[in-house]
């Protein structure tokens, strides 16, 4: 099985990771997001340097992101982690490949905590961020409504050892 490619995310990607992110959003399991933004939105909102892209066959395949948790200094090394496959491409290591490297840009980039929350229905990405060293760090209920229905979201993280 061919492994990925992994590249720095582009705005010229942003077409195919936008198509990747709303079959992410039609699942119903992946986000409180139900369409996805434009590109000047989605970029004002992840860290620069921390925007991946995975290639296989020459097309996009999936993505992954860190997002700032909060603007306040004493947040500046914490991030959370978004990471989405092409329906097609699932079960390839798509997923691992992107994770596993967002995680070590983190790290040389100083950034000690990654975070992510998953819903708990989202079995896969559970497995994959486990798989990747995140641990359970508790289970927010009903933490926000998604087509009328309350949900709750799994928080995980990350920490460092080689951040000090």
């Amino acid at each position: 099985m061919e492994a990925p490619t992994i590249e720095p995310m582009t705005a010229g990607h942003w077409p195919a990771v936008r198509a990747i992110y709303e079959q992410g959003i039609a699942t119903g399991d992946a986000t409180f997001e139900t369409a996805a933004p434009g590109w000047d939105a989605w970029d004002a909102g992840h860290l620069a340097g921390h925007r991946l892209v995975a290639i296989l066959g020459g097309q996009v395949v999936g993505w992954a992101a860190l997002a700032p948790v909060s603007e306040r200094c004493a947040y500046a090394g914490v991030a959370e982690a978004s990471v989405y496959v092409a329906t097609a491409a699932g079960g390839r290591g798509v997923g691992r490949a992107l994770l596993e490297r967002l995680v070590a840009g983190a790290e040389a980039a100083g950034i000690w905590t990654v975070q992510a929350g998953i819903f708990p229905e989202n079995t896969a990405s559970l497995a994959l961020h486990r798989r990747c060293g995140f641990r359970t760090v508790g289970v927010r209920e009903r933490l926000g409504k998604l087509d009328g229905r309350w949900r709750d979201v799994v928080l995980l993280e990350r920490r460092s050892p080689l951040v000090a």
